[in-house]
């Protein structure tokens, strides 16, 4: 059983910074997503299961980076300069398709966390 764990969500100011963790039990292409009340769960970033390849949504260019640690099957957000409008759930999830880099889109995930609230305060 494939597990995934966050951690570092809560309460920040609007131009602050979060970093995420998100300790996996195996390695995997991985991503992070949010979900917003009543929208739909985006994918916020992604990256390879090597760590050289990485995606963004156009909203957080520049801002967020995402990172891995393949020693200890970590994944980590780093998010910055963050909006009031960026509050959600945020899951990490991880892909088990070996042919792909990554995925880009919420339904293509295998593996869900149970999600970590972050809440941006104008």
């Amino acid at each position: 059983q494939v597990q995934l764990v966050e951690s570092g969500g809560g309460l920040v100011q609007a131009a602050g910074s979060l970093r995420l963790p998100c300790a996996a039990s195996s390695r995997y292409a991985m991503g992070w997503l949010r979900q917003a009340p009543g929208k739909e769960r985006e994918v916020v970033a992604a990256i390879s299961w090597s760590g050289g390849s990485t995606y963004y949504a156009d909203s957080v260019k520049g801002r967020f980076t995402i990172s891995r640690d393949n020693a200890t099957n970590t994944v980590y957000l780093q998010m910055n300069s963050l909006k009031p409008d960026e509050t959600a759930v945020y899951y990490c999830a991880a892909q088990n398709r070996p042919d792909r880099k990554f995925a880009t889109i919420a339904v293509s995930y295998d593996y869900w966390g149970q999600g970590t609230q972050v809440t941006v305060s104008s």
